[in-house]
């Protein structure tokens, strides 16, 4: 009798953990992306195609954006749960009392790089030859524009002097910079590359695709890509966000135990684009970017609101609360699971 009673209470047991499961797995969260070819947000969509949001228990739609800017909006407007974006919105809307967090950051550099229109090589020789320039970016008020700034400022030309236009992360960038539309943009992988592919002496103004550069510019490392999204959605959703902080983990450590040409192999092909040796390069020019942890450094953090208090006087005067723009809860949570440190 005792025995049929422990099997009965057993397989209950395992019926209410299979349920959870289940109904985790039903749960639908949708990620708004800001320009899904650019590689700073390749472990977003290498999760999807590794199967990675599955085997965590979440379904995962993903909504492609041209920019930052306008997959925050999204989440901020209720179409989306979550962006996958550049951290740095995080600490500019903290100053302007809205609560975001991220909890999982992908990338360990911004991977910027200021470029030079091919058409352009001769006038443009420096950052202060761009006064009075027209500079692409992703989008206004992207992550991309608020660094363009920071550079402009850092070498004395007034941001107000150049004409800010958005092409896009990905091919329309690189036909915006060839047919000379914008006279320098700032771009990211694998743009830069199929760019500097097709125009030999490409010249590039600064670039924080590696450790030394972004240390050149920032003067300490500079978190971009993270997922993130309103604190209070995390507060509701917590399975959801330890699911989605799983994935991104696993993700993680699949990059950094497989070649590039594995990892390009599970990209989707119109993301690859028709030149895959130029793709290539470009992800091989990038893996050093990719966390190997998921976690925020507390002076990259810094180092964001650092950079947003010299070309924001928002920013300076909020005394933004750091602590509050990120957590790292769930990624030690997934990290003790993965045995990563």
């Amino acid at each position: 009798m005792a025995g049929q009673l422990i099997r009965r209470i057993a397989v209950s047991l395992a019926a209410l953990a299979l349920s959870s499961v289940l109904a985790l797995a039903q749960s639908k969260v949708t990620i708004a992306i800001g320009g899904a070819s650019c590689l700073c947000y390749l472990p977003t969509v290498l999760a999807k195609h590794l199967g990675e949001y599955e085997k965590a228990g979440v379904n995962v739609e993903m909504v492609d954006f041209k920019g930052g800017s306008q997959s925050l909006t999204a989440v901020l407007g209720g179409s989306a749960d979550v962006v996958s974006g550049y951290f740095d919105h995080c600490v500019n809307l903290a100053a302007k009392g809205q609560s975001l967090q991220a909890f999982v950051v992908y990338d360990r550099y911004p991977g910027f790089a200021l470029v030079v229109s091919p058409k352009q090589g001769d006038a443009i020789k420096s950052i202060k030859d761009l006064g009075g320039k027209r500079i692409g970016v992703s989008a206004p008020g992207s992550s991309t524009d608020y660094f363009l700034k920071f550079i402009l400022k850092k070498n004395g030309v007034d941001p107000a002097s150049v004409g800010i236009i958005g092409i896009g992360l990905g091919a329309t960038a690189v036909a915006a910079m060839e047919q000379g539309s914008v006279d320098a943009a700032i771009m990211l992988d694998p743009a830069v590359t199929l760019l500097q592919g097709k125009n030999k002496g490409l010249k590039i103004l600064s670039d924080t695709r590696t450790q030394k550069d972004t240390l050149d510019v920032f003067g300490g490392e500079y978190p971009g890509g993270a997922l993130y999204t309103k604190a209070d959605w995390i507060a509701s959703h917590p399975k959801e966000t330890q699911a989605l902080t799983n994935a991104i983990v696993n993700t993680l450590k699949w990059i950094h135990s497989h070649t590039p040409e594995e990892i390009m192999a599970k990209m989707p092909d119109e993301l690859v684009g028709a030149d895959k040796a130029l793709y290539l390069a470009a992800l091989k020019n990038t893996l050093p970017m990719y966390s190997t942890t998921g976690r925020m450094d507390p002076k990259g953090a810094q180092a964001v609101l650092a950079v947003f208090s010299q070309s924001s006087p928002d920013v300076a005067k909020a005394n933004v609360d750091l602590s509050k723009t990120y957590t790292n809860k769930f990624v030690d949570q997934a990290n003790q699971k993965t045995g990563m440190k």
